[in-house]
């Protein structure tokens, strides 16, 4: 069953990259005592991720910092390296955080994973935007498939 609005984000850990090299971060450290947009892509790299996803929410941070997120975070069931280097390659700086969802337990947890063995990618996440306050989702926005509307930055920014 996938995560409604008024529920708790579940218990979880995510990979990011720091200076010293790839560390935890736990759901609790993410979500305690702040507002955060999370949103998830299919891949990092992929066409619509890379291209638009993304992209806005790096270029709507500040905007969408100003209406009261502490963090913007982006997760995808890639490896943290794969995640570091498209934060990179993106020029994300500190407007996002990266955070890899390697093994895809997160995304089955929201129970929001999506089978992309089809396209030989296996179990990923679906692509999503969820606002939550204090480890709570206030919003839960899913795609429905091939489509790109509710997670994108400017319709987060506009229901915040």
């Amino acid at each position: 069953m996938a995560i409604k609005a008024g529920e708790r984000m579940p218990a979880g850990k995510f990979k990011r990259m720091t200076k010293e090299g790839p560390k935890d971060l736990t759901t609790d450290e993410l979500f305690k005592g702040k507002t955060v947009v999370l949103f998830s892509v299919p891949g990092a790299f992929t066409p619509t991720c890379d291209a638009r996803h993304l992209p806005g929410f790096v270029q709507l941070a500040d905007q969408i910092r100003a209406k009261g997120v502490d963090t913007i975070a982006c997760i995808a069931v890639n490896d943290v390296f794969v995640m570091n280097a498209w934060g990179k390659a993106q020029g994300v700086g500190d407007k996002v955080l990266m955070l890899a969802d390697g093994n895809g337990e997160y995304a089955k947890a929201l129970g929001l994973e999506l089978d992309a063995s089809g396209f030989g990618m296996g179990t990923r996440g679906q692509r999503f935007a969820v606002v939550a306050r204090d480890g709570v989702a206030t919003r839960v926005e899913v795609e429905q498939p091939g489509q790109f509307k509710v997670s994108a930055a400017e319709a987060v920014l506009s229901q915040l």
